[in-house]
């Protein structure tokens, strides 16, 4: 059974986001991790770099397929997660702690409300 914490939003293109006042905390979600399979490689951005809603902030490579990491928000990077370089396998082992990616300054909360909810989430995986 994949994880969906209640607690995090979640995009189309299956980051999940969690908000903590302007600061947010993204990776990608447990059903990213299960479709892309054995997680090999990451290209995260660096501290400072701004993104506006949409843009691709990162790619991440598996066994199976290389995906664009998009940001839903418009942000500037405050931290990137150094580790997942050595060890990107983290992100399949736990892609909501360990492995998260990135956090970020929102430029505009109200694109929070694009996102979707767990439920929401779960329902369109499964509809996938």
């Amino acid at each position: 059974m994949l994880k969906t914490p209640e607690n995090l939003r979640y995009s189309k293109e299956d980051e999940w986001i969690k908000v903590d006042g302007d600061v947010v905390t993204m990776g990608i979600t447990d059903y990213a991790q299960d479709q892309l399979s054995d997680i090999v490689y990451l290209e995260l951005p660096a501290t400072g770099d701004t993104f506006a809603a949409g843009d691709i902030f990162g790619v991440v490579e598996s066994v199976k397929a290389a995906s664009d990491l998009m940001t839903p928000l418009a942000i500037t990077v405050t931290d990137v997660n150094e580790a997942l370089i050595d060890t990107p396998e983290t992100v399949n082992e736990d892609p909501y702690e360990a492995g998260w990616m990135i956090k970020a300054e929102m430029k505009d909360s109200s694109e929070l409300d694009a996102l979707m909810d767990a439920a929401t989430y779960k329902a369109y995986c499964e509809d996938r």
